[in-house]
């Protein structure tokens, strides 16, 4: 029986030999990888292999002196669970309760009971997907924040300014969406939050369009099908 003293020398042991990986780790990316931003790095339990997140939700597997790298989905073949793609779901989790509600255009469809945000670009396609798949979702209070991605679409920041100058900013964003029609009662000169929306967007990795956020603070990016929007929010309290 193992003492508890040589118990937790091995322990300490590994903690070093965990920790000296991790810094020959950081020290390969930034030499060999300079425009990668490494966040948290994990010795997994297997295979050697150290789990790298970068860039904020992406994943990398690598070995203990950084020197080969694995940029793809790990799955446990017994389970068929995708163990990167878990990975990623927790490195994007956004704390609702910080979402700066005052700076989004807010739409109540039936009780409103539930929430989610959605972060979108006007001349996204996928954003205007999305906002077919919300019409049949009801009982819901829908935070829309601009977030146009202007090296994407070049004239996606023009036609945030016209929804956000709009008198009615919930009908003004439907109608550009879904029904490809301009607020012809737009004041463009007025002061819109999309700066600081952007900046919000990229200190939490919202770096694309349609992103969504549940309560949960799960982060789907995409045209999500309503089924899946359903399933998220969960039942409307009555």
């Amino acid at each position: 029986m193992f003492s508890k003293s040589l118990m937790g020398l091995m322990l300490i042991g590994f903690s070093c030999l965990a920790q000296a990986g991790e810094m020959e780790i950081r020290e390969s990316f930034a030499k060999n990888l300079p425009d990668v931003k490494v966040g948290v790095i994990t010795k997994l339990p297997y295979a050697g292999l150290y789990q790298v997140a970068f860039n904020g939700a992406n994943i990398a597997y690598t070995d203990e002196k950084g020197e080969v790298g694995l940029f793809g989905n790990l799955v446990n073949i017994k389970s068929k669970i995708n163990l990167t793609q878990l990975e990623k779901e927790k490195l994007t989790v956004v704390d609702f309760a910080k979402l700066p509600l005052d700076k989004a255009i807010v739409r109540v469809k039936g009780t409103g009971a539930r929430k989610l945000a959605l972060f979108s670009d006007p001349e996204c396609p996928f954003c205007q997907g999305i906002e077919k798949e919300l019409e049949s979702v009801t009982d819901v209070t829908i935070y829309t924040f601009l977030l146009p991605l202007a090296d994407i679409h070049p004239d996606s920041l023009r036609k945030a300014q016209l929804v956000w100058c709009a008198k009615d900013r919930a009908r003004a964003w439907e109608d550009m969406l879904v029904r490809q029609k301009e607020p012809e009662d737009s004041n463009t000169n007025c002061e819109t939050p999309i700066k600081q929306l952007a900046e919000f967007a990229a200190g939490n990795w919202i770096n694309g369009t349609p992103g969504v956020i549940f309560t949960s603070g799960k982060l789907l990016f995409g045209n999500q099908p309503h089924e899946i929007i359903e399933e998220n929010l969960g039942v409307a309290v009555q």
